[in-house]
C-alpha cells in the first residue's frame, strides 16, 4: 500500500451515544506531524470489497503531544462509521494516509469565527483548542445539534469557556429548541463577527446556510472556509503501476521542480504522493478545489469535476486528482 501508516488504537472514548472518538498512535513508535482541522484517510476491512477507504477528522490539537485522536458519529447507512463505532477497541490496528486537508488557519493568532453542527465539530474544536492555546486572538464558536444529548465534546466546551473567559464564547443551537437553523436565524447570529476568518464544518444544508448568510453579510469569501467530504469511490491506498505507458510530466511545487514518468492511468495526485511530493489535497473527488494546479504546457484530462468553471479551465487550472495525461509531455505550477 502506497504511503500507508500502519496505527494501534490505543482509547476508544464514547462522546455520545451514537459518536466515539478513536485515540491512535503509530506502530513505529514516530510522532504524526499535523495541522489543527486535518483529518486522516482510514483503511476500514470490508467483507464485499476488502477494504473501503473513509477520512475522518482530527479532534485532538497538535500542541496537545498525546495520540491523534478521530471522532466518528455514526451515520445511517454510513459502512465506515458503523464499523468502527462497532468494532474499533483497544489494541487493534488499522492503517491510515499521513494526515492531510486544508481546512486549517494561517495564524492561530486571527480572530476566528467557527460554525459547526453535529459531527462537523470534530475539526473545528482541534482548531479552537489549538487557537486559545497557541494563539491570541478571539474564538466565537456556533455550535448546531439535534438536542442537549447530541452535543459531542460538550464537557471539554464547558472546560475550555472556564479557561478562556475573555476569549472565548460558545452558543449553542438546538434543532429541539429553535427549529433547523435558516438563512435568516444564521444571518443575524454572525452579524457580529463579520470581521473574523470564518471556518464552516457539518451537514451540507447547514454549511449552505451559512455561507449564504456570510455573503448576504458582506464577507470576504476568501476568509470564509468550508469543510467537506465527499465517500471515496477509489483506493487512495493502491500502488501506483508505472510498468504501462506513460507521460513525462514536470512539477513545481513550493519552489522545487521535480520530474516523473507519469502513468497515463493514474491520476496526477496519486502519483505526486506515491513519490513523497507533498501535494495539497482533500476530498480526492473533484468535488472541492483544495488540489487545484495549472497546466503551464501540454494537456491534461479531468475525469470529475464539479468545482472548476470554464473560466478556470480555459486558463489553464485543473484538479490533480482527477487530472490524467493526453499529451507525452505535460508542465505542471502550483504557484
Amino acid at each position: 500500500m502506497s504511503g500507508a501508516i500502519t496505527l494501534r488504537v490505543v482509547g476508544v472514548v464514547a462522546e455520545t451515544h451514537d459518536a466515539v472518538s478513536l485515540e491512535l498512535v503509530a506502530e513505529s513508535g514516530q510522532r504524526l506531524p499535523y495541522r489543527p482541522g486535518q483529518f486522516l484517510t482510514l483503511r476500514i476491512p470490508s467483507a464485499q470489497t476488502g477494504s473501503v477507504a473513509r477520512s475522518y477528522s482530527l479532534s485532538s490539537g497538535p500542541h496537545e503531544g498525546g495520540p491523534l485522536k478521530v471522532t466518528v458519529k455514526r451515520t445511517e447507512g454510513g459502512y465506515g462509521s458503523n464499523w468502527l463505532c462497532d468494532n474499533a477497541v483497544v489494541g487493534m490496528t488499522i492503517d491510515s494516509l499521513s494526515p492531510a486537508g486544508i481546512f486549517t488557519p494561517d495564524s492561530l493568532d486571527a480572530d476566528l469565527l467557527l460554525l459547526a453542527a453535529g459531527s462537523g465539530i470534530t475539526p473545528v474544536l482541534s482548531i479552537l483548542k489549538s487557537a486559545l492555546a497557541q494563539g491570541a486572538g478571539r474564538c466565537t464558536l456556533i455550535y448546531a445539534n439535534r438536542d442537549e444529548n447530541s452535543v459531542i465534546f460538550a464537557d471539554e466546551l464547558k472546560s475550555l469557556t472556564a479557561a478562556y473567559p475573555d476569549r472565548l464564547v460558545v452558543l449553542h443551537w438546538l434543532e429541539s429548541v429553535q427549529g433547523l437553523p435558516s438563512v435568516r436565524t444564521v444571518t443575524a447570529l454572525v452579524a457580529p463577527w463579520t470581521d473574523r476568518e470564518v471556518f464552516i464544518c457539518g451537514p451540507v444544508p447547514f454549511m449552505d446556510a451559512v455561507v449564504t448568510a456570510t455573503g448576504d453579510l458582506g464577507m470576504d469569501r476568501t476568509r470564509v472556509h468550508v469543510e467537506k467530504f465527499v465517500s471515496l469511490s477509489g483506493d487512495p491506498f493502491a500502488e501506483v503501476d508505472d510498468t504501462g505507458d506513460a507521460a513525462l510530466v514536470e512539477v513545481e511545487l513550493d519552489g522545487t521542480t521535480t520530474e516523473f514518468a507519469w502513468p497515463r492511468n493514474t491520476v496526477l495526485l496519486d502519483l505526486l504522493l506515491a513519490r513523497g511530493v507533498e501535494a495539497p489535497y482533500s476530498c480526492r473527488e473533484g468535488a472541492c478545489s483544495a488540489c487545484v494546479c495549472r497546466v503551464v504546457d501540454g494537456e491534461v484530462k479531468l475525469l470529475r469535476n464539479e468545482v472548476l468553471e470554464r473560466e478556470d479551465l480555459a486558463d489553464g487550472y485543473v484538479l490533480a486528482c482527477q487530472a490524467v495525461p493526453v499529451t507525452d509531455t505535460v508542465r505542471i505550477t502550483y504557484e
